[in-house]
Parts: C-alpha cells; sequence; structure tokens
C-alpha cells in the first residue's frame, strides 16, 4: 500500500502539469483532494463537455445563503487536473477537506484573531525581507521565492517548476522544503487548520481501511508535511470530537478569470490567469505565440503592427532571457519587450495587455441541467431567449421600449434590480423621448448568492420581486421608500407589487403631518404617472393619490414657511421648486388652482420666510397671477428701506432663483432694485455681498454680462434698446410658431 502526498500550489499550471504527469504514471486506485466533502455528489459533472472552466463549486446553507463559501477551479488548477484523471479512468475522487458544515460555524463562533485571516498577497515585496510567521503560514511560496532572491512569487515558481521533467523529484522538493518552514518557524496557533488538517489525515485513513492500495492525495504545499507525518487516529478522532454542524448544498456555478485574480480579493489567487493558461496550453512557447496574440489584439485596436516587430519582440525576450540566466522567456521578459518594440516605451497600452491576455475576462459555462435553484434556472431561460448572455466584461445595451424584444429586457433587468441583483447599471440614453433606456451589463460570479437568497421569495423572477417588493412595502413605515419602490416596480412591471404599494403610499400619506415629506415624495409620483403612459401602465393608479397629497400639501404649506431658521427656508425652497415643476407637468387645472391660491397665501404673509416669500412671488409672477403695477408695488415694498436689508436680500434671492431675466426686460422692477442698492449704507452692503454674489452667480454668463452692462447705465440703463428691441417683433411671424411649442411642451 503506497500514499502519494503531491503538495501543489493552487491555480499552478506548473503544478497541474505534474500531477496530471504524476498520475499517469502511478495509476492510483483512488483520487483524495483538498476540497469540500460536500461536493462530492456533483463530481460526476467534471469531464461533461459542457462543464467549461473556470468554475467554482458553491457551498451554502439553503436557510441563510448569505453564508457561503466558493471553491474556483481553472483548467490548469491542479485540483481540477486531479478530478478530471480519476473521472477519465473511472477510479473514485473524493474531497478531503473539514466539511464546510463545520467550518461554517466554527468560525463564525470564534473570537475574530488576525492570525487567522486571509493573508494579502506579497507580489513585488520580497526581494530582500522575509515574511512574517503568518505570512509564511498563508502564502509560504513567497518565502521561498524570496529566499531565492525573486521578487515575484509567481516568476519564481514558473522557472522552478514549470519545466520539471521528474515530477516526482519536484513533490518531494516541495515537501521537504514545507516541512523545513513548519518546523523552523514559530507560528501562530490556528485550530480551524488543525481540525482541516486532522480530517485530511482521517480521509486518508479511511482510504486505508477500504483497501484500496495506490492513494493519490493533492493538497495545498503547507499541508504536504502534515499529511506525510500522521499521529495517531485517537488524537484527530479526539480534536473532531462533537464539532458543531449545520446543512449544506452545493452546486457548481460559472467563474471568471477576473474572480481568479488577486486584484478581486481572492486571497489563494493568483496575478495572471490568462498568462498562465497560455502557459498550460503551449508549454513549448519560446514567446512566439504569445507576441502574435499581443499583435492580433493591438491590430484590432488599429494599431499598425508588423510581422518585423513580432519577431524583434521576440528576439528581445530571448535575449533578455539569456542575460537574465533563465530557462525561458517569462512573463517580465515578454511585458518589457512588448513595451520596447510594439509600444515604443508607452505604457498606456499595457494595462489593456494586462485586462485582455494577462488577466482576461474568460467565464466559464456550466451545463443547463445540472441541478440549480429555480430562481437561478428561470435568470438562465430568460438570459437565453431574450440573448443577453452573462458575461465577465462589459456589454452595453440600448433599448428601444417600442420593440417587443427590448422591453421584455428592460423588464427583466428591472426586475432584477428590484431584488438586489445588480448585473445592469442604467445611464441616460441619448437623443429624444422617453422610449430609450442605456444599460451596462457586467455578470458577476457573486451574484449566484444573491439568487439563492432572494429564491426564498419565488421560482421564478416575476413571483420572487413581485413578493420581495410587497414584503418590503408592508414592513417600511417611510413615505420615501414606498414611493422610491413605486417608481422602480412600475417600469419591471410588477402590477400586483404596484397595487399594494399604491396602497401603502395612500395609507401613509393620510397618516403623515410632515408636509416636507409629502413634498418630496411629489416629483416623483408625477413622473410615475406620465412614465406609466410610456409603458403601457394604467397611471391612474397613483393619480388620485397624487390629487389628494397635493391639496394636503396646499392646506398646510404656509404655515409651514413660517418662522424657520435660514437652513429649513432653502432645504424648503427646494421642494416648493420641485413642487411647482410637478403642477406645471400635471397640467391639471383644479391643482392649478390650488397651487396658485398656496403662493398667493404664502406671499402674502410678512411671517412667511423671505426667501420662499420671495420665490413664490416669482412663480406668481411666472404663473400670470401678479403683473404690471401690481408687481411693481410688491416688489417696492419687499424692497423698501423700511424693511432691514438682509430680509431685503433674501427675498431678491428667492425672488431671482434660477433666472434674472426680468430685471432685464421690466425696467420698472430694475429701478427699484437698482435704487434700493443705491440707498444701502456701506456697511449694510459688505454684510449683503456674500449673499447678493451668491444670487447672482447662478444666474447664466450672457445673462451677468448684460445685467452689468444695464448696472453702468443706472436706472435708465439699456431701457431705449429693450423697448425698441420689443418694438421690432413681428407680432404675426411670432405667433406662428406657438402652436410648434405648444406641440413640443406636449400642451394641447
Amino acid at each position: 500500500m503506497s500514499i502519494h502526498i503531491l503538495g501543489i500550489r493552487h491555480h499552478g499550471p506548473g503544478s497541474a502539469r505534474n500531477v496530471k504527469d504524476y498520475l499517469e504514471k502511478t495509476k492510483p486506485d483512488i483520487v483524495l483532494v483538498e476540497g469540500p466533502p460536500e461536493a462530492d455528489g456533483i463530481l460526476e459533472w467534471v469531464g461533461n463537455e459542457h462543464l467549461v472552466p473556470p468554475v467554482a463549486i458553491l457551498c451554502y446553507q439553503p436557510e441563510a445563503p448569505q453564508k457561503a463559501v466558493f471553491y474556483p477551479f481553472a483548467e490548469f488548477s491542479p485540483e481540477w487536473q486531479a478530478i478530471l484523471y480519476a473521472r477519465k479512468n473511472r477510479i473514485p475522487v473524493r474531497f478531503m477537506d473539514l466539511p464546510v458544515a463545520h467550518q461554517f460555524d466554527i468560525r463564525a463562533a470564534r473570537e475574530p484573531k488576525t492570525d487567522t485571516e486571509e493573508a494579502p498577497s506579497l507580489n513585488n515585496t520580497l526581494a530582500p525581507h522575509i515574511p512574517d510567521a503568518r505570512t509564511v503560514k498563508y502564502n509560504p511560496i513567497a518565502y521561498l521565492a524570496g529566499a531565492a532572491g525573486f521578487a515575484d512569487e509567481e516568476k519564481w515558481w514558473e522557472h522552478m517548476f514549470e519545466y520539471r521533467q521528474h515530477p516526482e523529484d519536484v513533490f518531494i522538493a516541495i515537501s521537504e522544503g514545507m516541512q523545513a518552514l513548519r518546523q523552523d518557524l514559530r507560528l501562530p496557533y490556528d485550530r480551524v487548520e488543525q481540525l482541516r488538517e486532522a480530517h485530511m489525515r482521517k480521509t486518508i485513513r479511511q482510504a486505508e481501511r477500504e483497501m484500496f492500495t495506490e492513494i493519490a492525495v493533492v493538497c495545498g504545499a503547507w499541508h504536504a508535511p502534515a499529511l506525510t507525518d500522521m499521529p495517531k487516529a485517537k488524537d484527530d478522532n479526539d480534536l473532531l470530537k462533537g464539532l458543531p454542524k449545520v446543512k449544506v448544498a452545493a452546486t457548481w456555478i460559472p467563474w471568471t478569470y477576473n474572480r481568479l485574480s488577486y486584484s478581486s480579493g481572492y486571497g489563494a489567487g493568483i496575478n495572471s490567469p490568462g498568462w498562465y493558461e497560455h502557459n498550460w496550453r503551449y508549454p513549448a512557447d519560446d514567446g512566439t505565440r504569445w507576441m502574435a496574440r499581443v499583435a492580433k489584439l493591438f491590430r484590432e485596436q488599429q494599431k499598425d503592427i508588423s510581422v518585423a516587430h513580432v519577431l524583434e519582440a521576440v528576439r528581445l525576450s530571448a535575449a533578455l532571457t539569456a542575460l537574465r540566466h533563465l530557462p525561458k522567456p517569462g512573463l517580465e521578459e515578454l511585458n518589457e519587450a512588448t513595451l520596447s518594440v510594439l509600444c515604443n516605451g508607452e505604457d498606456f497600452m499595457m494595462q489593456l495587455i494586462n485586462n485582455e491576455l494577462i488577466v482576461s475576462d474568460k467565464i466559464g459555462d456550466v451545463p443547463s441541467d445540472i441541478p440549480k435553484p429555480p430562481l437561478q434556472t428561470d435568470i438562465e431561460k430568460q438570459q437565453k431567449r431574450l440573448r443577453l448572455p452573462q458575461t465577465a466584461d462589459f456589454k452595453d445595451y440600448v433599448l428601444d421600449l417600442r420593440k417587443e424584444t427590448d422591453l421584455e429586457r428592460s423588464i427583466l433587468l428591472h426586475r432584477l434590480e428590484m431584488l438586489g441583483i445588480q448585473w445592469g447599471q442604467r445611464y441616460g440614453a441619448s437623443g429624444k423621448g422617453t422610449f430609450k433606456e442605456q444599460w451596462r451589463l457586467q455578470w458577476d460570479p457573486g451574484f449566484s448568492i444573491d439568487i439563492i437568497d432572494k429564491g426564498s421569495w419565488g421560482n421564478t423572477v416575476e413571483e420572487a420581486s413581485s413578493q420581495y417588493v410587497q414584503h418590503q412595502a408592508r414592513t417600511t413605515t417611510s413615505l420615501n421608500e414606498v414611493c422610491t419602490l413605486l417608481e422602480a416596480a412600475i417600469p419591471a412591471e410588477l402590477h400586483t407589487a404596484v397595487e399594494v404599494l399604491v396602497q401603502q403610499v395612500n395609507n401613509l400619506a393620510a397618516a403623515t403631518g410632515d408636509v416636507m415629506q409629502l413634498m418630496t415624495v411629489i416629483p416623483g409620483l408625477v413622473q410615475i404617472s406620465r412614465y406609466g403612459n410610456v409603458r403601457k401602465t394604467d397611471a391612474s393608479l397613483v393619480e388620485n393619490i397624487i390629487a389628494g397629497m397635493i391639496t394636503r400639501i396646499c392646506v398646510s404649506l404656509p404655515a409651514a414657511c413660517i418662522s424657520i431658521a435660514d437652513d429649513a427656508a432653502t432645504e424648503l425652497l427646494d421642494l416648493v421648486y420641485g413642487m411647482n415643476d410637478a403642477i406645471l407637468i400635471l397640467q391639471e387645472a383644479d391643482l392649478t388652482a390650488q397651487w396658485q391660491h398656496t403662493l398667493s397665501k404664502i406671499a402674502g404673509n410678512d411671517s412667511t420666510a423671505p426667501i420662499i416669500g420671495g420665490y413664490a412671488t416669482r412663480l406668481l409672477t411666472d404663473h400670470r397671477q401678479i403683473a404690471g403695477n401690481e408687481l411693481v408695488k410688491t416688489f417696492s415694498y419687499a424692497m423698501s428701506a423700511a424693511i432691514p436689508p438682509a430680509i431685503s436680500a433674501a427675498w431678491l434671492e428667492g425672488f431671482l432663483k434660477g433666472s434674472g431675466t426680468l430685471l432685464l426686460v421690466d425696467n420698472d422692477l430694475w429701478t427699484v432694485v437698482y435704487n434700493w442698492m443705491h440707498q444701502l449704507e456701506e456697511d449694510a452692503f459688505k454684510q449683503l455681498l456674500p449673499l447678493l454674489r451668491r444670487t447672482f452667480s447662478n444666474f447664466s454668463k450672457p445673462e451677468r454680462r448684460k445685467l452689468g452692462e444695464k448696472a453702468k447705465g443706472g436706472t435708465a440703463g439699456n431701457s431705449g434698446i429693450h423697448q425698441q428691441e420689443l418694438d421690432n417683433i413681428d407680432t404675426t411671424r411670432a405667433l406662428k410658431g406657438v402652436p410648434v411649442v405648444l406641440q413640443m411642451l406636449g400642451i394641447k
């Protein structure tokens, strides 16, 4: 009976090749692999033509899906090659790590300690210094690389193990190196690591009891010594006795090379998965094939690259390899040659090579008939039907909602967004009209957790999103949150959820006495009523609620504008601005009349905050409720010497909010403002100057320029010019454009 301990580096192509060669030579009758035993039942899928790495085993708690762990595999992962060998040769293959069912509760129960956290990458930081003990335990390869004088552990591994012809010698050397590190370094105690190694040994003993004679054990290099010199079985059994346990499920999911890299935060990641795949597939490449791929990528970017460029870059990489006494060009030599020859020393194109070739955006594939949660099955079915593939890279879509397929795509994306699955990110679509949406899609394997989590609300996207939104509607007490949900549920076409949300909005609006909260949600509800028409949705669902809320606002708003602080007045001013826009969009005569009456009460009350009173007066002017002598009279009173300058300045800021054009065309108002400014004392003017600057800084540059020119002329200003401009207007010709403008504004 022989036990073969193969210490490997996770996702190392050299390890993968050595494992494959070793297994083919020794022909074991069972293979044990470091991994979750709960996934033994899904190993039968390895070798299926539709299970294409990179893929990952997802282990999760069905009752609490957010408690989950991934076990990724690439084609060049040693574990993948070991499992694939066993499946092709029809021999048993098992995972031997500590079951995830134990690890979940153990990790949750233990006190957080820094010595058990995932170690960061040590790439490019090792050359002269030696890592601490904790770092060595999680990344022993970094220690050995640093001891050998390599700043890059991947480069050291590549040149030390990638081209070895005698794999048994490699595994012996790795085991001896790890044994020396474990003996000579004072490592912090980690109970989980002790339990993991105890369970691995227990699995090996079980294989021995089952009379397997050639047992191949594939594990992380760090664990190799612990599995070679095994303690008594009783010691391991005592250590594993009484461990907590939870229910765990396992399945296969697609993975990406980006998630396999260090940059994603994956602790066992690598710097260059795309380069490693190239090494795995073309081990004899002297750099020519790689440079050809770089040249192809550059040509796709319209960069002029000739065959001579490629040949010269290959020669340069070979020269660098010889100078450094290396067996063949590595990624560093090839990158330096690329930078010098193909990029002319400009490194901005190197980022493209890193993204497209060195890391790559490759995503794996999983068979459609593999056991999956029902919600995930429905999502994948709709993705296939609507031709929205899962991609690891960004992909942009401009959806025309007048087309049936694009409308269904939009509905799916909105529903997933409601479920918290942020597959798509919305952008403002270019062009006119509200029938377009622009989305940028990028699939993240981590969405699998969210899909499992939300699967408890329903087996289809429509059912799950509807039930989840209804649950949110019934549990929230915030009117603003419910209105936000309603605004999102309309384009998702969740009709039942919309009815529940509308009822909840009605209930909360009736119960609240906070006029500012009501005003906050009105613009969104008005947009819903307009947006519903584009989506062929019944907008009348919210129109009655809007009318009732506006009535309550109109009753309560005048009192809310009295005796408030400046900050509160500024906040309320913005709400009045949005409220007025909503009234203009609705174009309902009764609501407009109510709003105009409310503005009159606000503007006519001396106790109203000055900035709001001024803005209310301006809105009445825009609604043509105040004009001519009455407007001048109101303006003159607000800017009179009897009113404190600070109050007058605040009133003027409110009146001029958004535009100063009225002062340019109405010389009577200009005269009032000019005289008020002229009679200010110097000290009062200096105190008001910041406020006046803020007021006029919001105007456009042409407005500020014309106001400055007019100020030079005093009260006379440029009145003759303005009057002359008005006299030269061709009224008959101007009236012909009115129907066109009304049509553009949607006014019949």
